[in-house]
C-alpha cells in the first residue's frame, strides 16, 4: 500500500457534492477542509473554485491511479476538450504518490505546479504537516514560500 494525495477542485455545478463524491469514489481515508479559492492560471473570468486534498491508501500503480482519476472526472461530467485551466465540474490531480518522483509522458509526480499553489499546499499541510515533498522539501517550507511570495 502506498499513501497518495489527490487534489480535488470544482467550479461548475454543485461543487461540494462533486468534491465529496469524488473523495468517496476514491475511498479517501481523509479529506481536508474544503476551501473556496480564486481561479488559477490564464483563464481569470470564471466562477470561484472549491478545492481540497484527499489522502488515500492504494495498491494501484501511479498510472492506474491516474486512469482512475480521469474516469472519476468523466463520471462527474468533466469533458477535457475545453480551454486548459478553464471552468470544470471536477478536477482531480495526482499530487503525491508515496515518496516517488515520476516523470513520464502525461504523468509527473510530485505534481509539477504543487509548490506554486496555495490551494494545494494549505490542505496538504493540514492533512500531513510533517510531510516531505519528494525533491522539493518540507510542505511547511513550501507553504511559507508561497505565502511570502518567494
Amino acid at each position: 500500500m502506498v499513501t497518495a494525495y489527490i487534489g480535488l477542485g470544482s467550479n461548475l455545478g454543485d461543487r461540494e457534492t462533486a468534491i465529496r463524491g469524488a473523495a468517496a469514489e476514491l475511498g479517501a481515508a481523509r479529506l481536508s477542509t474544503i476551501r473556496e479559492t480564486e481561479p488559477w492560471g490564464p483563464v481569470a473570468e470564471q466562477p470561484l473554485f472549491l478545492n481540497a486534498v484527499a489522502e488515500l491508501e492504494t495498491e494501484l500503480s501511479p498510472r492506474e491511479l491516474l486512469d482512475r482519476l480521469l474516469a472519476i472526472e468523466r463520471a462527474f461530467g468533466r469533458v477535457r476538450d475545453g480551454e486548459r485551466f478553464g471552468p470544470r465540474t471536477l478536477d482531480l490531480d495526482l499530487l503525491l504518490y508515496g515518496s516517488e518522483q515520476i516523470s513520464e509522458p502525461e504523468l509527473t509526480v510530485p505534481h509539477p505546479r504543487l509548490q506554486d499553489r496555495l490551494f494545494v499546499l494549505e490542505p496538504l499541510a493540514e492533512l500531513a504537516p510533517a510531510l516531505e515533498v519528494p525533491g522539493l522539501g518540507p510542505v511547511q517550507g513550501l507553504l511559507r514560500g508561497v505565502e511570502s511570495g518567494v
